[in-house]
């Protein structure tokens, strides 16, 4: 955890549970720290509008860091969006016009109050990070920073619902997260009489969101809706992202560094899905002093030279051997002042026969991965600082076409997003590639250094995709994510290309062999440098962490099994959040998550997921439990997803709803 803070510039005051009306109606709750004598000084607004739950759900990290800010000089926002926690109303999807013009609301309510000086930020994580730029583009008058972090400026092609026009695994995973997050009661200390009411009627219209997520296959309209990437010249408020290169949603930073006109800054660091300054692995960084640096400047008018740091600063991690996860990563912090960095050349290499380097393949290379090619993959976004990072690739290598480089005689960094040309063959109308590029290590290790996925009917476009010809020649070119990775003399490159991604990507409906004729890597690499960091940060602190009894310690495990008898692999992993108690209101919150990811290796429509959702909330004599239950499964022609929400008060089931879907399949 970061070095605690208790004394600040400004005392603070909190107002746990603030009520700001909406035009319609609708009562939003809010959580505010700020300044005791901010109506005499008054201060900006920094909002935080999220549907998860600032009463238990985000709490660790909102106490290590709204009040401190507030200490500086700033009054923090905490909402719940309508229709979670503690607010009213009803959530339908996310990033919905409503829950946009419901933050632009805030807002203005905020910028009318005595305390504040008329200027806003907004920041935030995930959620938080995307609703953070569309706000951003609907440019409320009053917004003028933002801070955005693990978010994305394509809701299709970047975000955990698609990925190179591949079906993400998490697409259903997150459907099931949020059918569980959102079943949660409001608190009835707060809501009083009428919180069972409201309660229930959430139950009774909880949207089936993995119908509405799986069944969008294509980029329409649905997906280009808050996709800034659709209009970057829309967003005029400064800018902020910050992501980490072991989380999804890494290349945010550099497409946004690259293509806003508005003022803009990226940071990337080794992170997991976290806030940078609690985040693993490490090295953490002084978030909160970055943040403030920001906000004096953008919405204070300091001058403070925010505005002429780095545009783009990144950790270059060094090679390690693979593991499931690390606590560190060494490596070192370099800087450019622009993006893309004129510091950086395009190396070419060819596929050979085997061989990655100067020369071209003589014989075209089959490819047929057997469907549980993917198992060495980590996770999406990893959460849970457990084992969630790529594996050792060799199993995965097996199952794929290499092609390894010679050893290097010099140090070579890859900063950037690596590309890879293909031409080949199809024998089927329909099928994916996953590409990765690994770190062959001395001692016999292969490590991903990044990777990227294309289902190939979205070659040309992922709005209109078009099947395969089999027989015919076809071109394309699969994106790698953004990485910064030294490889050390002694170390050689490889990529490897397979056929199926699984669990990561659902497989497509055929095996299909690929015949690949020839391929060139196109690989960003910058000058090396020494070892010493091109840039620093402060060290990370926080406000002082959130005061709770544990009731029961978290922990995570992921495991793999063949069933002798029928051939089966199934990825088996159980996330356990614990269970904690609230000192300040006494609230207990805690949750399990199981989930089973099936699949045989000859047969692709084998492939099963099951995820089973558990929360657990309430107080010694009120105790509350909903269940979320989902499966999904899959023919030639159609995806098969079932599911079931039980609510429970003092162990009497008061609600129960199944779902049943059949959804058509198009190009997945």
């Amino acid at each position: 955890m970061p070095e605690t803070e208790t004394y600040f510039p400004r005392d603070i005051i909190e107002i746990a549970d603030q009520l700001i009306i909406m035009p319609d109606g609708c009562r939003l709750s809010a959580r505010i720290w700020m300044p005791q004598d901010a109506e005499a000084d008054p201060v900006p607004l920094i909002l935080e509008h999220l549907p998860y739950r600032k009463r238990d759900g985000t709490i660790v990290r909102d106490s290590l860091t709204h009040p401190w800010m507030a200490g500086q000089g700033y009054a923090c926002i905490r909402v719940d969006m309508r229709g979670n926690g503690d607010s009213e109303g009803l959530m339908t999807d996310e990033y919905t016009e409503q829950e946009l013009q419901d933050a632009c609301d805030v807002i203005a309510w905020a910028v009318a109050q005595p305390w504040c000086s008329g200027t806003a930020g907004m920041m935030g994580i995930s959620w938080g990070g995307f609703n953070s730029l569309q706000v951003a583009a609907l440019r409320p008058p009053a917004l003028k920073a933002i801070i955005t972090i693990c978010s994305t400026v394509d809701r299709f092609a970047d975000d955990i619902h698609f990925k190179g026009g591949c079906l993400l695994g998490e697409n259903f995973g997150w459907a099931a997260n949020m059918l569980s997050y959102s079943s949660r009661p409001p608190d009835p200390l707060l809501l009083g009489p009428g919180w069972r009411e409201l309660w229930l009627n959430r139950l009774r219209e909880m949207p089936f969101l993995a119908r509405e997520w799986i069944s969008r296959q294509t980029r329409d309209d649905y997906w280009k809706h808050g996709s800034v990437c659709e209009d970057f010249g829309a967003i005029e408020a400064a800018v902020l992202s910050i992501g980490g290169w072991h989380d999804g949603y890494r290349n945010t930073i550099s497409q946004l560094v690259e293509n806003l006109d508005a003022p803009v800054k990226g940071i990337v660091g080794p992170w997991i899905h976290k806030y940078p300054h609690y985040a693993g692995p490490e090295p953490r960084i002084g978030f909160l002093q970055e943040a403030k640096c920001w906000w004096d400047h953008w919405l204070k008018g300091i001058d403070n030279g925010a505005q002429v740091l780095p545009a783009y600063r990144a950790w270059l991690m060094d090679s390690i051997a693979p593991q499931r996860w690390v606590d560190e990563r060494a490596g070192r912090w370099i800087a450019e002042s622009q993006w893309p960095s004129p510091n950086s050349d395009e190396i070419t290499l060819q596929l050979g026969d085997g061989f990655l380097g100067d020369a071209e393949m003589t014989t075209a290379v089959p490819i047929c991965s057997s469907s549980d090619c993917g198992s060495q993959a980590g996770e999406y976004f990893p959460f849970a600082y457990g084992p969630e990072l790529p594996d050792e690739q060799t199993p995965d290598d097996l199952r794929s076409a290499c092609f390894d480089g010679a050893v290097l005689m010099e140090p070579l960094d890859i900063v950037g997003s690596p590309k890879l040309a293909l031409r080949f063959r199809s024998d089927k109308p329909m099928a994916q590639l996953a590409v990765r590029l690994c770190d062959l290590r001395p001692d016999g290790t292969s490590a991903l250094i990044t990777m990227g996925v294309l289902n190939l009917t979205h070659s040309k476009s992922s709005e209109k995709p078009e099947l395969l010809s089999p027989g015919e020649v076809f071109e394309t070119t699969v994106t790698l994510d953004q990485i910064a990775y030294r490889i050390p003399a002694g170390h050689r490159l490889r990529i490897a290309i397979s056929t199926s991604y699984w669990p990561f990507i659902w497989p497509a409906p055929e095996r299909a062999t690929l015949t690949l004729e020839a391929g060139t890597l196109a690989l960003p690499c910058r000058t090396v440098t020494a070892d010493a960091d091109e840039c620093g940060f402060d060290k990370p602190v926080g406000a002082a962490p959130w005061r709770h009894e544990n009731l029961r310690p978290s922990t995570s495990t992921r495991d793999i099994q063949t069933d002798p008898e029928t051939g089966v692999i199934t990825t088996t992993i159980f996330n356990d959040s614990g269970e904690n108690r609230d000192l300040e209101h006494g609230l207990i919150s805690g949750s399990t998550t199981r989930e089973r990811w099936s699949i045989h290796p000859d047969n692709p429509l084998s492939a099963t997921s099951h995820i089973r959702w558990e929360q657990t909330g309430g107080r010694d004599a009120w105790r509350t439990e909903t269940v979320a239950d989902m499966e999904m499964r899959c023919d030639k022609d159609w995806f098969y997803i079932t599911g079931k929400l039980v609510a429970s008060e003092n162990g009497e089931v008061l609600f129960d709803k199944d779902w049943e879907e059949r959804i058509a399949r198009r190009f997945v």
